[in-house]
């Protein structure tokens, strides 16, 4: 099948180039004039531990991309997903499947708005990456993606993206509550993500951290309340476990989450999706979440100082 991996950065970077080792044709697409230039000029460069490997994946820009695909897969940031999907309107056609995996909650609304419900897919990854540069990533860490075609799993088409995603070492897994595991995957992020970013540290040193545990259910307890406000599946004792694997070594202990590296590189976060998305649904249905809504306002306020003086991890 054509694959297209529209936001082509840490995490699409990541599946691009473990999807381009099938038989199926892969294409980067990206808005970064300077990412996609590096990776057609020298492939996009792929560090693991002390190896860095060229993967030569054709890259173009969102406007420039014509034909048509199979597959789509977002990578865009949450905010990303409608300019994205807007500027390939053209290429989209009625047996264009979507699939999007972007951190947060609400994505598949905001997906709902350009292709029917039967032409989506939705998911959750714990895999890691982090972008380094223009046509450079770093992998760390192992995982699996979680999948559920929002037309049914019997789906032949679902089935296909199954085998391309397993023998593409992926490790996907079919699911009939795709809702209930991404948000759990958010908890993971409401937690790890907004931490990180506001102490200065990867996941493992968070994880050392003699009050970690406190700080995580002050988020977890308000995030489980509006969960289950929300009629969503969430086992707060699996999400906290999920987040105290991260911090084994050898697994993403020394792994800076995406939003560390937005603010590090005076990017927008994630956050109205993630803690932000917590906090305006609490107050929506007049549930307490000062952690959360506290949070939020603090990540807001970095992104305003990341702005003026841009940080780039040792």
């Amino acid at each position: 099948m054509k694959i297209a991996i529209a936001g082509a950065g840490a995490m699409g970077g990541r599946f691009g180039t473990m999807l381009a080792t099938t038989d199926n044709q892969v294409m980067f697409i990206d808005s970064w004039a300077d990412h996609v230039q590096a990776i057609n000029d020298r492939g996009l460069q792929v560090h693991v531990g002390n190896a860095v490997t060229p993967h030569w994946i054709p890259a173009a820009l969102p406007q420039d991309v014509h034909g048509s695909f199979d597959l789509i897969i977002l990578f865009t940031k949450a905010m990303g997903i409608a300019p994205m999907l807007e500027s390939l309107r053209s290429i989209i056609t009625r047996t264009t499947h979507v699939m999007v995996l972007a951190n947060g909650i609400g994505n598949i609304e905001q997906v709902e708005k350009f292709v029917p419900g039967r032409q989506i897919i939705a998911g959750v990854t714990v895999w890691s990456s982090e972008l380094d540069g223009p046509g450079e990533i770093t992998l760390t860490g192992a995982g699996n993606v979680t999948l559920q075609p929002l037309a049914g799993q019997s789906d032949d088409f679902f089935q296909a993206v199954l085998t391309a995603f397993h023998q593409a070492g992926l490790n996907p897994i079919a699911s009939d509550d795709v809702l209930a595991a991404i948000w759990k995957k958010a908890a993971l992020n409401c937690v790890l993500n907004t931490y990180t970013a506001l102490l200065d540290c990867n996941v493992g040193e968070f994880g050392r951290l003699p009050n970690h545990e406190t700080l995580i259910d002050g988020v977890l307890n308000e995030f489980a309340v509006v969960a289950h406000h929300e009629h969503i599946d969430f086992d707060l004792d699996a999400a906290r476990q999920l987040i105290l694997a991260q911090f084994a070594p050898g697994g993403n202990s020394a792994h800076y989450p995406s939003m560390y590296q937005d603010l590090a590189k005076g990017r927008p976060t994630e956050i109205d999706f993630l803690n932000g998305f917590i906090a305006a649904k609490g107050a929506a249905s007049n549930i307490p979440t000062p952690v959360n809504r506290l949070l939020t306002q603090l990540i807001h306020g970095k992104e305003v100082l990341s702005k003026q003086s841009v940080r780039i991890p040792a």
